[in-house]
Parts: C-alpha cells; sequence; structure tokens
C-alpha cells in the first residue's frame, strides 16, 4: 500500500544582516567546471576599459539550473506587470561586448 502522506514544505528562517551592503553590477562573466558554476558580477563604466569584480558566486549546476528558473519566472511576472524589458541588439555590441553574457 502507497503512503499517502504529503510532505510539507519545511519554512526557512532567512537572516539579512543589517550590514549587508548591496553590490551594482552590469557585467557578469560566467564559467563552470563539472562540478561548478562560477559567476563573476563586475562593474564597467562608459570610457574605462577596465572592469573591477565586486562578488563571486560559486554554485552546483542544478542549483544554477534552478537559479535560471527562478530568474525566468521572476522576470516573466516583471513584464506581465512593467512590460517588455527591451535589450539592444547583441550584434551592435560585437566588437565591445556589454552586459551580462554567458
Amino acid at each position: 500500500m502507497a503512503n499517502n502522506q504529503s510532505v510539507q514544505p519545511q519554512k526557512l528562517n532567512i537572516e539579512l544582516p543589517a550590514d549587508l551592503e548591496a553590490v551594482y553590477s552590469n557585467l557578469a562573466l560566467i564559467t563552470h567546471s563539472p562540478s561548478e558554476v562560477v559567476i563573476d558580477f563586475a562593474r564597467i563604466l562608459p570610457n574605462v576599459p577596465k572592469a573591477k569584480i565586486y562578488a563571486r558566486v560559486l554554485m552546483t549546476p542544478m542549483n544554477a539550473k534552478l537559479l535560471h528558473k527562478a530568474l525566468g519566472d521572476n522576470l516573466h511576472k516583471f513584464e506581465e506587470q512593467y512590460g517588455e524589458i527591451k535589450t539592444p541588439d547583441m550584434s551592435f555590441h560585437e566588437e565591445r561586448p556589454l552586459g551580462f553574457k554567458k
């Protein structure tokens, strides 16, 4: 006989430290190995040929895929509420890539 008990989601208490600083990023560099996905968040400024990395996030490929899904879901909700997010024609930036890249 099958067990018909459903698994109840566990409540998660998330703590946001008071001294946590937000990081603005307009460039992400993404690399991976078989066991990790590494996302470096950087900032570039106009007419400055150098970018500085301000944060690095490491995660498993499975968690990266879950993040991809969650981000897609949230962007879909955002666009339903505020309209389509316009992105630049990528062929325009081929010589000087900007923004978030795969």
